[in-house]
């Protein structure tokens, strides 16, 4: 007799049965993009309608999404709405730079996450985990989850590709890069209306001060840095920092790209990690049954193996329970392109200028991709299951020319982080613990993951 309890199932928007009008459109979509997506947004291979900015599509199907993300690529840029939320903060950074700009930018990035260096970050991702996890151990009511990941996942970027030699508190950091993705890192009505962008948009206002105080990060960093090459060039850190500084000149990156990649990984290149950590535990903690099989397999594979650079491989259950929280609650929950010209995919026209969203967070939720697709159930990407899964219904870390460029760096953090916090501190949820996914730059928690931490 099969006495396996249900599977949880996280909080998530019910799908809309009826389209909104437009003012209420603008609202959900300023407040909660999540909570506008229709029933057949997680039922049909795709969706053509007439939006309020021009003609909107939504791609589920996974050959439709390969179409556009890898097999004519060259024909998609970055979609008009999307450059006018991100470039204010990221400008040309990696994530918001196209053409030439692009291309400088990921060949001066691949040396260091090449798989050679992605290992060589295991030992000091493994080291600031463990001096984290210390602070658990006074620790008599809550924690905030999902604000520890923020700084975990921010001490270990600081320390594996800047060495340590970021300017600025993590504390501080914290704080300061909830206020940015809660001002900046969201659509403005005049976005979708794709308003010239000489038009202030009073939503971001606020975000200014938070904007100019990263940027301050940034400039000192880069200062710091420039003066020990300059004192000392075979003595700086061959780190992130320091391959971008020599890849500045005529034929690389100019300072101000050099500046908008550090920004772009001191914030989106962490806070997508955060999330999905946050995300993870809180899941576990409420599928109890699938915590005690990672616990266990945590702990037998620490008691035999100590290099971290075998975790990965030699843990398929964590792997796939945080592999299952970034299906359910993908930190980048939207990919959106424009095509450049006309397009045409198994006689399904696609205008030219047209917004085409392809959203892991509908594709991942799909009722004609996945079963039970709003259950939490890693065994979907456990070793026998993970062939069944299509390359192009699974987009964590999206696909294509444009595929995240820290994807290993993310999976082996993630891994390591997780099985020093499991195999030490078991975190369970309370009565506050309500959290409501939220799409910012991130999908975030509302409210936070107010959670209560023991010793195992």
């Amino acid at each position: 007799m099969d006495t396996r309890p249900e599977p949880f199932v996280p909080p998530a928007p019910t799908p809309r049965t009826t389209p909104p009008s437009t003012l209420e459109m603008m609202r959900i979509v300023y407040r909660n993009p999540l909570e506008l997506w229709g029933e057949p947004s997680y039922n049909e291979p795709w969706i053509s309608v007439n939006g309020v900015g021009g003609p909107l599509v939504i791609a589920n199907d996974p050959g439709l999404i390969r179409h556009v993300l890898v097999d004519n690529a060259r024909n998609y840029k970055m979609a008009t709405v999307r450059q006018m939320i991100l470039r204010p903060i990221l400008r040309d950074g990696l994530l918001t730079a196209e053409g030439d700009v692009w291309k400088r930018s990921r060949k001066a990035m691949a040396p260091v996450f090449t798989p050679r260096h992605i290992f060589g970050f295991a030992q000091p991702m493994l080291a600031r985990t463990l001096d984290f996890v210390q602070r658990y151990d006074d620790v008599t009511g809550t924690v905030d989850v999902a604000q520890d990941m923020t700084m975990l996942t921010y001490e270990i970027l600081a320390e594996t590709l800047f060495s340590g030699e970021i300017a600025g508190e993590a504390g501080s950091f914290a704080h300061e890069i909830d206020r940015l993705f809660e001002t900046m890192g969201r659509v403005d009505p005049l976005d979708l209306l794709r308003a010239p962008e000489w038009l202030p948009r009073l939503t971001r206002i606020r975000g200014r001060k938070t904007m100019a105080y990263f940027r301050k990060i940034v400039t000192d960093t880069v200062a710091m840095r420039s003066a020990k090459l300059a004192r000392n060039p075979d003595g700086a850190p061959e780190d992130f920092l320091t391959l971008l500084l020599r890849a500045e000149g005529p034929d690389g990156l100019s300072r101000q790209e050099i500046e908008d990649n550090i920004i772009t990984f001191i914030g989106a290149g962490h806070e997508t990690t955060a999330r999905a950590l946050g995300w993870t535990i809180y899941c576990l903690a409420e599928a109890t049954w699938e915590r005690d099989r990672v616990e266990q397999e945590i702990d037998e594979v620490l008691a035999r193996e100590p290099d971290p650079v075998k975790w990965l491989d030699g843990m398929p259950l964590t792997r796939a329970a945080f592999e299952e929280a970034l299906r359910l609650y993908p930190p980048a929950p939207s990919i959106n392109r424009e095509p450049i010209a006309e397009d045409e995919y198994k006689g399904f026209k696609i205008p030219r200028k047209a917004q085409v969203l392809v959203m892991p967070w509908t594709v991942h939720r799909h009722h004609k991709l996945w079963d039970r697709p709003n259950a939490f159930l890693p065994e979907r990407f456990h070793p026998e299951n993970r062939d069944k899964i299509d390359r192009y219904q699974y987009l964590p870390f999206g696909a294509g020319p444009r595929v995240c460029i820290g994807m290993s760096f993310a999976m082996q953090e993630a891994i390591i982080a997780l099985a020093i916090l499991l195999s030490r501190f078991r975190f369970d949820t309370v009565a506050e613990t309500k959290p409501w996914p939220v799409q910012k730059l991130t999908t975030q928690p509302q409210g936070g993951l107010p959670m209560r931490v023991t010793r195992r």
